[in-house]
């Protein structure tokens, strides 16, 4: 959620900070603020709104030039969005300056404490605690890091706290527990940030820092340590995509560069993890055959967008390996005393890594003795440190709020996660799983098939911005997706739009149908499942006769829906269980263009961040 940034090294710091903020705009925020270190004494400016605000404040107030200083976007937590409870918070005299990622659970008794002992507070937040904290250290004699590390030793919640003092100009502090945190390793600087994103211009060279430790920077060194002092180790990971992947690019929204992007992002995904003979091999799978082979329960955890992947998982788990697979929502998970165990096998799917409720499911499941397998898009972050195995997605940075290759590329990760299962349990014959990685191997050109045709949808959707609502239906895989369009309009467009399982129209949802309302109806294919294709025809026969406007996305070819249908989108033939990669992407682009055609920031919806770093 916050974006949060800290630099030390010979550059403007404010130039290398304010770049930096911009770069995790997309995380979401309402308010922003800096702090530099220069002649002995703090400057800052905080205000509410976006970065223009700011930097229009710094415009009219300049701060002094600086080589150290630290930033932050703020999502509103304790206290509303405004300049009072913008971050950086500073200590009475205005010697500490602190921005904080998380909640401070304990913050009200500390809080209180000061208080008691004479202490004024300047806002409403939990994290100004914490800056009053580190000043009465340091004023007891205490350096910077060893005063981190003592308030840390106090504090209960999640957090990632950066701080500055006036009297140690060339050096940045910061803590992580339970929120991202990430060091850039450059030559002669060194940077402290929520995201890689935000100094991947200046270094693709970075280091893991783990819960429960300090990192101290200077523009020559790198400390890290534990909250006791003990010295830590420092992983160190390369980056492997450059500053020019995280700009437009000439597209209008970010969106519409991710959307553009998915058949390179789907080839990616698929690259290096299939041999030549065509048996898969999946890099960091670090759960052994003997393990996988005696798992009898899948469960897959995962929220949102990546919630409804895992509902395509579940088909094709049990489909290709006749495991038991559950899907979770993971914020709900630990709270429902789950039954799982050593022959468990748990598949976390995030991609920051980063997303609370699904890293505090997936450590529950570990304490019960399951193994976890975690599909991820994010090097070096949290859930994969944290599992048995990783598959990354290889997407690359995935800027806007709405998730569309990230979504993509988590199928395409999980199709090989099913497929392995099957060859390491003898469920699938060689020749089986080589047939289903031919059809794989096609899906970059199939959806690339689909964004050349999607003019008419782009069309549809401006047609439609009026519009109420939009109801979706699909069954099998074509549910999921269905979820998954109704998501997007949400987010974006901010209407009211549902997914139904198209089985489940008679049982009440069939009265919302009424005339001109539109519904997209995600079709299988008549040639995999044809029952089910037969049943979602008299479906739409169903809702056409009572007046719904009906929007067909269906497989080239199938005649049997052009009668039913005031819309069809035609997309190109695939197996049943891999229709979804190329059945969501006509949603993708119809949620863009009705969000466009109604005024809304496509990139950054209102209340929603893109890394949710809090339960």
């Amino acid at each position: 959620m916050c974006g949060i940034v800290g630099y030390a090294g010979s550059q403007q710091a404010m130039d290398v900070v304010l770049e930096g903020l911009r770069r995790l705009e997309y995380r979401g925020y309402d308010s922003a603020g800096v702090a530099v270190v220069a002649d002995g004494a703090l400057a800052s400016v905080k205000r509410a709104g976006k970065l223009g605000n700011l930097e229009k404040a710094l415009g009219e107030t300049p701060l002094p030039s600086a080589t150290t200083g630290l930033g932050h976007t703020r999502w509103a937590t304790h206290g509303p969005p405004n300049d009072r409870n913008a971050h950086p918070h500073l200590d009475g005299p205005g010697q500490v300056a602190v921005i904080h990622n998380g909640i401070i659970e304990n913050f009200a008794r500390l809080r209180a404490e000061l208080e008691a002992g004479g202490v004024g507070f300047n806002s409403d937040t939990d994290t100004e605690v914490v800056a009053h904290l580190l000043a009465a250290e340091v004023a007891a004699g205490s350096e910077l890091a060893d005063a981190m590390r003592s308030v840390c030793r106090r504090l209960s919640g999640a957090f990632t706290l950066l701080a500055v003092h006036a009297e140690a100009p060339d050096r940045v502090v910061a803590a992580r527990q339970n929120s991202p945190l990430v060091v850039g390793v450059g030559t002669g600087e060194n940077f402290l940030a929520s995201d890689v994103a935000a100094f991947i211009a200046h270094t693709r060279e970075a280091m893991e820092i783990d819960d429960g430790q300090v990192v101290e920077i200077t523009p020559d060194e790198v400390t890290v340590t534990d909250f006791d002092g003990v010295s830590a180790q420092q992983r160190r990971f390369h980056v492997d995509w450059d500053a020019s992947a995280a700009v437009k690019d000439g597209y209008d929204y970010f969106m519409l560069k991710e959307i553009a992007e998915q058949p390179t992002a789907v080839a990616n995904t698929l690259l290096g993890r299939i041999s030549s003979s065509g048996r898969l091999s999946l890099d960091q799978m670090r759960l052994s055959d003997e393990e996988l082979r005696e798992i009898d329960k899948v469960v897959v955890l995962a929220c949102g967008t990546a919630y409804h992947a895992g509902m395509v998982t579940k088909y094709a788990i049990e489909h290709w390996t006749r495991v038991p697979c559950e899907v979770e929502l993971a914020s709900e998970f630990r709270y429902r005393d789950p039954v799982v165990d050593r022959q468990t096998l748990v598949v976390a799917i995030s991609q920051s890594g980063e997303t609370m409720d699904t890293l505090m499911a997936l450590r529950y499941a570990r304490e019960q003795g399951a193994r976890v397998l975690a599909v991820c898009n994010t090097n070096g972050s949290t859930i994969p440190r944290e599992s048995d195995a990783v598959l990354y997605t290889y997407a690359g940075p995935e800027v806007a709020v709405a998730s569309t290759k990230a979504f993509l590329t988590q199928l395409i990760a999980c199709y090989l996660v099913g497929l392995y299962l099957g060859q390491v349990r003898g469920t699938k014959w060689g020749d089986e799983i080589r047939s289903v990685v031919r059809d794989l191997a096609d899906l970059p050109a199939k959806v690339e098939q689909v964004l050349e045709t999607m003019e008419p949808v782009r069309s549809l959707a401006r047609e439609l911005a009026g519009s109420t609502s939009v109801l979706f239906l699909g069954r099998h895989v074509g549910y999921p997706v269905a979820l998954e369009g109704a998501l997007k309009l949400k987010e974006l467009a901010y209407m009211h739009a549902e997914g139904f399982a198209a089985g489940e129209l008679k049982h009440g949802p069939i009265a919302l149908i009424e005339d001109g309302v539109p519904v997209i109806v995600v079709v299988p294919s008549p040639r995999g499942r044809s029952v089910l294709h037969d049943k979602i025809v008299s479906n739409i026969q169903e809702i056409r006769a009572r007046g719904a406007r009906t929007i067909v996305i269906a497989e080239e070819g199938d005649e049997a829906v052009q009668p039913y249908a005031d819309h069809l989108v035609a997309v190109p033939e695939c197996p049943t269980l891999l229709q979804p990669v190329v059945t969501t992407v006509p949603l993708q682009v119809f949620a863009c263009e009705m969000a466009s055609a109604r005024g809304f920031d496509v990139d950054q919806p209102r209340n929603l961040a893109k890394s949710v770093t809090v339960e």
